[in-house]
């Protein structure tokens, strides 16, 4: 059920306490979707052409992870990797969902990489779309997503980072989207998260690779080859670690894969999810 005033907001839940706003669609088996963590994300804006398709055979649940979009934002704890874990772990028990399939968009897919090695048994099959998770230099792109101060103009040039083709980026999402960032509490939790040098955050979100080698979860890994927000080393070093892992690169394609190419990326990660579970 979505906020038919704004779609942005699905239904919330309490989660130990926080008030978590959560997308929760379809039937079937459980498939979590965590979003991205650029300026005025959303669940929603995330994953809005990808939660329809999934939602035909799937029950999806998507929320907004602890500090973004219109989840409550505890005023007396920091975010870090074990407060977004903990949190998704403790809204999955509230759900009664024991196990799911995960769906990680670039800082998402860190996350979703470090829930599956805290807790494998939480976990059948992972996505990973321009993951996090791995060593890597922080880029001129990330460093600016990061270091975002909210100004239309400032939006026009993040949304050109992001995405490949300048026809998907038109005026008029540069201006929903920093609208987004400027509503009350988003700019104020975002600009607390990663703080200048940043190189530290891309670090603190790293696995170790004898834990990524280790897991045995069936992985589908998706980049794309003209992202200049994490460079397409990471999910070649992921495809090389994990291994049971398969590895997808869209040409044509910046940092948005689940927009830039949607149909795509529905279809693929359908197909994946519905293959026989072998773990």
């Amino acid at each position: 059920m979505t906020n038919i005033n704004n779609p942005e907001i699905g239904q919330m839940i309490d989660v130990k306490g926080v008030k978590t706003n959560v997308h929760d669609i379809g039937s079937g088996a459980p498939v979590m979707l965590i979003h991205g963590s650029g300026p005025g994300v959303t669940a929603w804006a995330n994953w809005r052409l990808a939660m329809p398709e999934l939602a035909k055979n799937h029950r999806v649940i998507a929320p907004d992870m602890l500090g973004f979009g219109y989840t409550e934002r505890p005023a007396s704890s920091l975010c870090n990797v074990d407060r977004w874990i903990n949190h998704t772990i403790d809204l999955l028990d509230v759900l009664g969902i024991e196990r799911t399939d995960l769906i990680g968009n670039s800082f998402g897919g860190g996350l979703a990489l470090a829930l599956a090695i805290r807790f494998p048994q939480r976990v059948r099959r992972l996505a990973l779309m321009g993951s996090v998770g791995v060593p890597f230099k922080l880029t001129p792109g990330l460093n600016a997503v990061w270091g975002y101060e909210p100004s239309l103009q400032t939006m026009k040039g993040l949304l050109d980072v992001f995405a490949y083709d300048r026809n998907l980026v038109t005026d008029e999402l540069a201006v929903l989207r920093y609208e987004a960032s400027i509503r009350p509490g988003f700019q104020e939790s975002f600009s607390s998260m990663f703080p200048a040098p940043r190189q530290r955050w891309v670090d603190a979100l790293e696995s170790k690779e004898s834990d990524i080698r280790a897991l045995t979860h069936e992985t589908l890994i998706l980049h794309g080859r003209e992202d200049q927000v994490i460079p397409l080393q990471t999910s070649q070093t992921l495809f090389e670690w994990l291994p049971n892992a398969q590895l997808h690169m869209f040409g044509h394609c910046g940092h948005w894969t689940q927009i830039e190419h949607a149909a795509r990326f529905s279809k693929l990660v359908v197909d994946f999810l519905a293959e026989a579970e072998t773990n």
